[in-house]
């Protein structure tokens, strides 16, 4: 099945083997693009990653394509886009909080997360405590940013928000910002790709990432339940670590089972 970046769909929506969808011929799922490589669009337009790979599952058990609308983060986190039917389902390396269950429904956690700080190479930087007097980096409406605001005083550094993932990391490597903090795949992934920066710490907050859906909602209880069944599956029979492996180059060992 294709996966495709689209806008908003207008199709008329229809229930498809039990589960209505927004759209009957697709699977439609919001994110907030890039965030590589849980989800990036590549060379050719197509949207691809790690949480897309995984949410396909759905969409490939439905017989359908799956579609991605990217929009604001905080959209999503609120569930807004949810409640508003603009999505089937919504996914980002989201985090599963108290305060984001009270307003979606999240699936069972699929992986492990750590906030992350990211330097110049050679900065001399190593931990947040070198970064008195410094500007730090945090992506708006994330557990990253409430991590580095909870610490700022503590270690006499200034907060600078920002949009999106890559906008973060660049102001990195372009030296707007001293340092960043986000989560450890993405920061991972951008290191490898910019060997002008590194991975100066990471600091272990017990993070664990859901997809989203809307929330008191029968049916989007019946779609994270196909959705949990479908990803448990594919751990048992070996697809999950396939998909884990072509996206971080190694089998997981840091994913709940």
């Amino acid at each position: 099945m294709a996966l495709t970046l689209s806008a908003c769909s207008q199709d008329k929506g229809g229930t498809v083997d039990g589960i209505e969808l927004v759209n009957a011929e697709a699977l439609t799922v919001c994110t907030h693009l890039p965030y590589k490589p849980f989800q990036f669009t590549d060379s050719s337009g197509e949207v691809v990653g790690f949480d897309v790979d995984l949410v396909k599952l759905l969409g490939d058990d439905l017989g359908v394509e799956t579609n991605v609308i990217s929009t604001d983060w905080n959209q999503i986190t609120s569930g807004a886009v949810l409640a508003a039917g603009k999505c089937d389902l919504a996914m980002g390396g989201a985090t599963i909080t108290p305060k984001r269950q009270e307003a979606v429904l999240f699936s069972a956690p699929y992986f492990n997360a750590t906030q992350a700080l990211l330097v110049k190479k050679d900065s001399g930087y190593e931990g947040l405590e070198d970064l008195d007097g410094k500007r730090v980096g945090v992506q708006t409406d994330t557990t990253g940013a409430i991590y580095a605001d909870k610490h700022a005083e503590e270690h006499g550094y200034t907060t600078v928000v920002f949009d999106d993932l890559s906008l973060e990391t660049t102001a990195v490597s372009a030296g707007k910002i001293d340092a960043a903090i986000n989560d450890n795949g993405p920061l991972y992934q951008y290191a490898s790709d910019n060997p002008d920066t590194e991975i100066a710490a990471e600091f272990d907050t017990g993070e664990n990432y859901g997809f989203l859906a809307k929330k008191d909602d029968e049916n989007a209880k019946k779609m994270i339940d196909r959705l949990n069944k479908l990803i448990a599956e594919s751990k048992e029979d070996g697809t999950y670590d396939e998909i884990f492996k072509k996206w971080f180059g190694q089998v997981p060992g840091n994913v709940n089972e």
